[in-house]
């Protein structure tokens, strides 16, 4: 059993836990922290000369700690000196060390960054997933969000990100990028996923969404008139994206009787995006650049479907 120290012990008689420690306690439970301490460790720095590198699985927590709570490198640093569960959740005890600071958490993402860590993460969470029972099943849901990026020039270099683009949806415009996703239709995770910058159209990125093996394909109207497309990636699927109304061709109503059957099953690729974008705030772009942000929505992805798997019996038992 580990000894407390002075700092962590507790003199708090009616103590009730809060919700921000029932989340932590939840994925601390479902998180497959040893393998992904294994996939990290051959690019982690090693010991010799300077100061010794921080413990790899102290950084994974830092660094999932900032997904959840949408925060910057500072911000995190900040955090942690302010909320005793969040420390406890990473590890750290303040009556024996201090906080790691901004710098140290910085070059942990770009580790990741380089390396595209982020990618193959989300692969092994996938792989994780199931190899404990949670089986992809034929049927998938492609779908694409857009995520804001400042359209504002008043920074150091007067610009808008450069790999950033403008399109239009409905009658607004917007700046930016999107994640685009692939989930598995009985399941409702992400299977694959991908980046662009915003006036990438959704059809475009829809081979990357396909595992191959699908019999039926969901979607928007936006990836209608596609079937050539997913037959070349998954032969024996059928085309089940929505119809869609014209000028001179309204829907009949077998088209809308389809559509709103198809949507029942569709409205499952809005669960990832409401865990992703709402609860962890990943609706703006934090840094700079496609290759940054694809590496934090690829973990997003990974840390949404161990959140969104986290109540199935094959997972608990692991």
């Amino acid at each position: 059993m580990k000894q407390q120290t002075l700092a962590q012990g507790s003199f708090e008689l009616y103590r009730k836990p809060t919700k921000r420690e029932k989340f932590l306690n939840g994925m601390e439970q479902v998180i497959p922290w040893q393998e992904l301490h294994d996939l990290l460790v051959p690019y982690y720095p090693k010991a010799g000369n300077g100061r010794p590198p921080l413990g790899l699985m102290k950084m994974l927590r830092l660094h999932f700690l900032q997904h959840w709570y949408n925060l910057s490198d500072p911000g995190l640093e900040e955090a942690l000196y302010e909320s005793e569960s969040m420390r406890r959740f990473a590890g750290i005890d303040l009556g024996c060390e201090p906080v790691p600071d901004e710098t140290t958490i910085l070059r942990f993402r770009r580790m990741l960054e380089e390396h595209d860590l982020g990618r193959r993460l989300f692969a092994d969470v996938g792989r994780i997933l199931q190899e404990r029972g949670i089986k992809v099943s034929g049927g998938t849901i492609v779908d694409a969000t857009l995520i804001a990026a400042p359209s504002s020039t008043k920074n150091a270099n007067k610009k808008r990100d450069p790999e950033m683009r403008s399109t239009k949806k409905g009658n607004q415009w917007h700046f930016g990028m999107k994640l685009h996703i692939g989930v598995d239709s009985k399941t409702g995770l992400i299977h694959s996923a991908a980046a662009s910058s915003a006036n990438v159209h959704d059809s475009e990125v829809l081979p990357d969404l396909l595992h191959g093996n699908e019999t039926r394909v969901y979607g928007d109207s936006a990836y209608r008139d596609q079937a050539q497309t997913i037959r070349r990636k998954a032969p024996r699927a059928k085309d089940f994206t929505q119809a869609r109304a014209y000028r001179n061709r309204p829907l009949t109503e077998s088209e809308i009787a389809a559509n709103r059957s198809k949507s029942t099953t569709r409205a499952k690729v809005e669960h990832p995006f409401l865990v992703i974008k709402r609860l962890w705030g990943f609706a703006k772009v934090r840094y700079r650049g496609i290759a940054k942000n694809a590496t934090r929505a690829y973990v997003a992805c990974a840390l949404a479907n161990l959140f969104l798997a986290r109540r199935c019996a094959a997972l608990q038992r692991a």
